[in-house]
């Protein structure tokens, strides 16, 4: 098995969020994405259990799992159109004022490579928005995972 397996390229993740709003499923991809990280122990909680009886060693149950995905990249417009790539206009027009409830949308990634998607529903932060002289317009934002997440298979 040793040489037969490498490693993936991460320009191939692939993050999509669903419009709410289209009469149809609709999912859109974030286009612009230039990094990403997830913390898959965000919001992670345990309980201690060590007791007497655990003979001076550490013990813990955890209560509570948590992640979370971060997207960073460029700001990104249609060149011909000057309109907003769907998936950051969604983010931003569409999800950023939502609040309780209607706080929640559902995401998925994958790599180009697996077969299904992996789920979430999840709340979201924007990221900031920046530039200088010589730099293109920063976009970011930030997904929490609520609840267990979900799979679903890649359809063409």
């Amino acid at each position: 098995m040793a040489g037969t397996t490498r490693p993936i390229d991460a320009r191939g993740w692939l993050f999509e969020v669903q419009d709410l709003e289209a009469e149809t499923e609709t999912w859109l991809p974030i286009a612009g994405i230039d990094s990403w990280s997830m913390n898959p122990g965000e919001n992670e909680e345990t309980s201690e259990n060590t007791a007497f009886d655990s003979e001076g060693y550490y013990e813990e149950d955890v209560m509570q799992r948590g992640a979370s995905i971060t997207v960073e990249g460029k700001f990104r417009i249609h060149k011909v159109t000057k309109e907003r790539d769907p998936g950051q206009a969604y983010i931003d027009g569409d999800w950023t004022n939502r609040l309780g409830f209607d706080s929640h949308n559902p995401i998925r990634y994958r790599h180009n490579t697996q077969t299904s998607w992996v789920v979430w529903d999840a709340t979201m932060s924007p990221g900031e928005q920046s530039g200088g002289n010589n730099d293109k317009t920063a976009w970011s934002a930030t997904f929490r995972r609520n609840g267990k997440p979900t799979t679903a298979v890649v359809t063409p």
